[in-house]
Parts: structure tokens; sequence; C-alpha cells
């Protein structure tokens, strides 16, 4: 009978002859989400055998990530700031980009809104979070997304984390259905160039397209929420955004020509300029 060693050399070979990168990682997960247990565990029960059951759920899993579905999609969670997310095919798979957004607003000094937008919300992982970690909490975030399919992923990820009597679900396009204004309105909205299509990755392309192209240039929806932002922020609120590779320059001087003041550019982890922080004058 095969054992989780046996099973994770097969699986990781076969991973990749399909070029799935960080192929050993993966087939970790897959097995530990099977067998519910702790990924490090594996490495104590490498002898243990397999049952045909938890066989033939691998084979479908690892034939699927072969594939390109994304290993957050198999594995139907996701971690994001040590707090747990349902994700799927509904809404964009959250990426440490947007982890480090929401951990800058958070850790911020002189950021304590009362009241809170997550613009293009998704499945509701920055809101939610500032829901959760912000001291003290804000009295009011609402979620706000074009997507109904997204906006049912954020309703659920706020029940799950028992937040759902605190924020409330809006669908909308931008602003357009939104009639009050803000402390702190946060958002990672679509920016990547349409034209950039064929150039993302299988897993990124398995992305909901509505939350990924920002148009011919990519910076086209981010323009029209900095331009929306502007009445919909109380005097002396801010506007956090997360932008593509390279825009943050023409984003910034956009922002400033709007009368935002100061606008901050501020890099990720990996060195590229990648957040825009625009506070609209007391």
């Amino acid at each position: 009978m095969a054992t989780i060693l046996d099973t994770l050399k097969k699986g990781t070979e076969y991973l990749q002859k399909h070029q799935i990168d960080e192929a050993r990682l993966s087939m970790e997960h897959l097995i530990a989400h099977v067998l519910k247990l702790d990924r490090m565990q594996l490495y104590l029960d490498f002898d243990r055998p397999l049952t045909e059951e938890a066989l033939a759920s691998l084979r479908e899993l690892t034939k699927r990530r072969s594939r390109g579905e994304p290993l957050q999609h198999l594995l139907g969670t996701v971690e994001f700031h040590d707090l747990e997310f349902k994700t799927d095919s509904r809404a964009l798979i959250p990426r440490p980009e947007t982890e480090e957004l929401a951990d800058i607003l958070i850790n911020r000094e002189n950021v304590n809104p009362k009241t809170v937008l997550d613009l293009g919300c998704g499945s509701g992982v920055i809101g939610l979070t500032l829901s959760a970690k912000l001291v003290p909490p804000p009295e009011q975030v609402i979620l706000a997304d074009l997507s109904s399919d997204a906006l049912s992923l954020a309703r659920e990820n706020a029940e799950l984390l028992s937040l759902g009597s605190i924020v409330t679900i809006v669908e909308s396009d931008l602003f357009n259905d939104i009639d009050q204004s803000f402390d702190l309105i946060a958002a990672n909205l679509p920016y990547i160039p349409d034209g950039e299509a064929t150039e993302l990755s299988r897993e990124v392309q398995k992305d909901p397209p509505l939350a990924l192209y920002g148009g011919p240039k990519g910076t086209e929806i981010v323009e029209k929420a900095l331009e929306g932002a502007f009445e919909h922020l109380n005097p002396g609120g801010l506007i956090a955004l997360e932008i593509g590779i390279e825009q943050s320059e023409a984003l910034s001087v956009f922002a400033e020509d709007l009368g935002y003041y100061p606008v901050e550019r501020m890099k990720d982890l990996s060195g590229i300029e990648r957040f825009i922080f625009a506070t609209k004058p007391a």
C-alpha cells in the first residue's frame, strides 16, 4: 500500500512534468488537505499508508493542479493576516501584496477610521481583516463590488469570521450605488492592462477577468475610483490603493491633480512601488 512519502514523491514528479511551480509544496498541501493534517505533520508520518479512498481523492486533485487550477481553489481556503478565508473561482485569490496593504493600514499611525469602505472587495479580505484587526475597531465597514458572485463569497467569509452583523454588503459599480462618505477607502481594483492577458500564469488566468483587467492602460478603473473617492471621503480621509508595476508615478500625479494631498507611494517587500495613499485635505 502506498505511503505518504511514496505518494509525495510520485505526485511531485507528476506536477513537475506539467511545469507546476513549487510542485512538492503543492503535493504537501494536497496530501495534508485530504488527510486533514497539518502540513508539517506529514514529515512525522512519512510511512503512514494511505487508503484507496484517500488516494482516489489525491489523484483527482493532482490532475486538477496539473492543469493549472490554483492550489487555493483546490484547498478551498487561504490564510490572510492570520485569518482563514474561503476562496474559489468567484473572486480573485488574495495575493501577498494585498496582505501587505492590510498590514500597513493596521499598523499605520493616526489611522483610526470610524467608517471604512472596501471598494471592489472580491472575497472581502481587506475589509474583513480591517474589521477584525483595527484598534479601535471601525463602527461601520462596507464591502462593495460589482460582482454578485464575489459578494456572495464575501458574505460567506463575513459569516465564517463572525463579522456578518458588523459589515454591510453592497453591490455597486465603484461608487454608483454608494451615497455616503468614509474615513478610509481601501481597494485592490483591477489594474492589469487588457493586452497582457496572454502573459499571465495559468493560475492567474483562472481568476475572474472582471477582477484582473483595468482597461487598455490598466489604470482606467483605478483612476475612476480616485475621482469618485474624492467626493466620498470625509475631510482628512484616506484612500489606500494597491496598483500595478510602473503605475505609481502616473497615478500619483493623477491623484494630486484631483486635489489629494499628501499623496504617498510605498514599495512592497519586493521593492516595487505597489501602494498609493492619498489624503483628502481637511
